[in-house]
């Protein structure tokens, strides 16, 4: 293609100069009007003080309790955290994919996925610190209000992915098992599941590392993990604990990002 084709083929381009300036000030008069709604307040001395307190403890951690093996070390409270974040992961995901079939609408009529749509929005709705507080009313503080917590908020997310995935499977299998009689269990097991097991995996990885720093928030109400020891160690300013607690949730992160998008990889590009 010459010059003169390539400038006509532009020319036929549409012009969107406006759009893009409109836009432009439409997110400018946002960030301004959000900037006189924020009011800023300027940091005290006390408050110098105690940041400089906090990266001193983060580089002076407490040793004895980062490395400790016992029940209220860090390795112990970090493996509390991920079982939690498994658990949760585990029993969300079963809740979430008989209501992700049904609020598929190439699965099933409009009108009952339209339902069930309605109450994975209600699920969502709600924020995992509220779940938290109303669970620990129910089972007492500790991991079980944790794991029931996650496992609620995990409903919605893993629900609405689910159904998106659903809708964007290839349609002709399905088809072909419909004018073969097959009932609507045998399209799912043996038409829809095999297309989408790596999606799925995908899905719940991706949702076990959100539920991994869920955990770690969620300790701070009670509900079990890391997130107790780190603030009450914060109320009592024992900074060298916030800095252990902190470095060990550093290096748990990095591993379980490195090795959950290792796997991701594997199952979605086969590398």
């Amino acid at each position: 293609m010459d010059e003169k084709m390539l400038t006509a083929e532009l020319s036929k381009e549409p012009n969107k100069k406006a759009y893009y300036l409109g836009l432009t000030l439409l997110i400018l008069a946002i960030f301004v009007w959000s900037s006189t709604v924020i009011e800023v307040q300027p940091m005290s001395n006390e408050g110098v003080t105690i940041a400089k307190n906090i990266f001193k403890g983060i580089f002076n951690p407490e040793l004895d309790f980062l490395f400790g093996l016992t029940a209220k070390g860090v390795p112990y409270l970090l493996l509390e955290t991920i079982a939690i974040a498994v658990l949760g992961t585990i029993v969300g995901a079963i809740l979430a994919v008989p209501l992700s079939f049904l609020s598929a609408t190439n699965i099933v009529p409009s009108w009952i996925a339209v339902f069930f749509r309605f109450i994975i929005m209600a699920i969502r709705t709600v924020p995992p610190f509220v779940y938290g507080l109303m669970f620990i009313r129910v089972t007492g503080p500790g991991a079980s209000a944790g794991v029931l917590t996650l496992a609620v908020a995990s409903i919605g997310m893993i629900s609405k992915m689910f159904t998106e995935t659903i809708e964007d499977l290839d349609q002709g299998i399905v088809e072909s098992m419909e004018a073969a009689g097959s009932t609507l269990f045998q399209k799912i097991r043996f038409g829809i599941i095999p297309q989408l097991k790596a999606d799925f995996f995908s899905i719940l990885l991706y949702r076990f590392d959100m539920n991994l720093r869920d955990a770690t928030i969620l300790g701070l109400v009670g509900a079990g993990g890391i997130g107790a020891p780190l603030i009450f160690a914060m109320n009592a300013y024992r900074w060298r604990e916030v800095g252990a607690i902190l470095i060990g949730l550093f290096i748990l992160i990095v591993i379980v990002e490195n090795v959950s998008s290792k796997i991701r990889n594997k199952l979605l590009k086969g590398q």
